[in-house]
């Protein structure tokens, strides 16, 4: 039985399938993007992009993101069930799902998210996924921007109506015909540090940064 569930979610059709559905219901959201031309001036400047929000937002973003698609954009994304899923849906709008964490492949995954970062320049982390804690920014991803050269780009996702899911980042998803509002932050660029003191600062600077935007806690 297990085995059967787990090929019908990496089924192309129930991806497809979940693709739409995510597709419709984000439509009926009154979507807004905030400080999207800073980054994007970057990028097309010939720099690189890394752009970073928490777990607990991502579902959200998912609309606008397919516009990023012409710059073959990366995204490390779990070889859990919940990361087939969630692979597919990255794969049909437009992102390439590089398939590791933290906790299983992460070092191969992590070389392939540089080797891709560099070659398109655009890429996107989630950074306290997939299994937290909550707020806290992992290593890998600072390590991914330091290596590619790639600026952080953290963002955020509020919603004026939401259900919070009782799980442990506080997954939450806008409800019907809400207000939903996309916020970019300032591109942060890092320094390589010889030291481990040095990394971590850095690592610190960039949760102290996005720790404001959690929502629900």
């Amino acid at each position: 039985m297990r085995k059967s569930v787990k090929k019908s979610i990496s089924s192309n059709w129930f991806q497809q399938f979940m693709y739409f559905c995510i597709r419709l219901y984000s439509w009926s959201f009154r979507f807004t993007v905030e400080n999207e031309e800073e980054w994007k001036t970057h990028l097309d400047n010939g720099g690189r992009v890394l752009l970073c929000t928490w777990h607990q937002q991502f579902f959200s973003a998912i609309r606008h993101f397919k516009t990023y698609e012409p710059y073959r954009p990366s995204l490390m994304i779990s070889q859990s069930s919940d990361g087939d899923i969630i692979a597919g849906i990255a794969r049909l709008s437009g992102w390439y799902p590089v398939r590791g964490s933290s906790s299983k492949d992460g070092r191969k995954a992590l070389r392939e998210m540089i080797k891709r970062l560099k070659a398109s320049g655009l890429a996107a982390h989630i950074m306290d996924g997939p299994r937290g804690p909550i707020g806290k920014v992992k290593a890998g991803a600072i390590q991914l921007a330091l290596i590619s050269d790639a600026v952080i780009v953290p963002f955020y996702v509020a919603a004026d109506r939401a259900w919070f899911f009782k799980s442990w980042d506080r997954f939450f998803v806008p409800k019907p015909f809400a207000r939903v509002h996309l916020r970019f932050d300032t591109p942060v660029h890092l320094v390589r540090s010889k030291s481990e003191a040095g990394f971590e600062n850095q690592r610190k600077q960039i949760e102290d940064i996005m720790i404001r935007e959690l929502r629900g806690i």
